[in-house]
């Protein structure tokens, strides 16, 4: 038989099965699912980008039993990829911060509040280069952008983040017509915009 291999049973043992790929987002749920709420930025598209970075992971390409965990991850971060399309910079700083992000800031921790409310593209790259310590160039050949692009929403994302962590809250009132209190009974903290 021609240019076929036999793979021994020791060998076979060496790379992941379905079943090391399912223990491993049982196991790891919490922090795959925060992965990829932090790149969706929505609970409904991290929902998806979970199961499908499972089904990617086993249908994939076989991997070493050593390296289910980081193929895991990585799995989440393509398919967040696939789902959200982030464009460059130029595109995505233009536009204010998504409604997605805002709408669940007072229900989600300050830190991750923040990451959230960066625009997309900024997003993707601070949680795939600095949470995930992706380099430059996999992070820019993962997003199919420039290298600068990637150094450049590097620093921004981390002086947007640095800068709302150094803003003090300022009070505001929430109209009585909505909430049938007293006006200015009711005070939520409201960070300042920064041009």
């Amino acid at each position: 038989m021609l240019g076929t291999t036999r793979v021994t049973a020791q060998e076979t043992m060496r790379y992941a099965s379905d079943e090391d790929f399912c223990g491993i987002f049982v196991k790891d749920m919490d922090g795959l699912y925060r992965l990829s709420f932090l790149l969706t930025g929505e609970h409904s598209l991290a929902e998806e980008c979970f199961v499908r970075g499972l089904e990617d992971s086993q249908k994939g390409t076989p991997v070493f039993k050593e390296w289910t965990h980081s193929w895991a991850r990585r799995s989440i971060i393509r398919r967040a990829i696939q789902i959200i399309r982030p464009q460059t910079a130029d595109n995505s700083r233009s536009q204010p911060p998504s409604a997605i992000g805002t709408s669940y800031a007072m229900t989600l921790p300050a830190k991750i509040a923040k990451i959230i409310d960066l625009p997309q593209f900024e997003r993707f790259v601070f949680v795939i280069s600095v949470l995930e310590r992706y380099s430059s160039q996999e992070c820019s050949l993962l997003l199919s952008c420039a290298r600068g692009d990637v150094t450049a929403a590097q620093i921004w994302a981390l002086r947007q983040i640095a800068s709302a962590h150094e803003r003090p809250a300022k009070l505001v009132s929430i109209d009585s017509d909505e909430q049938g209190l007293p006006h200015n009974h009711r005070i939520i903290p409201q960070r300042t915009q920064q041009a």
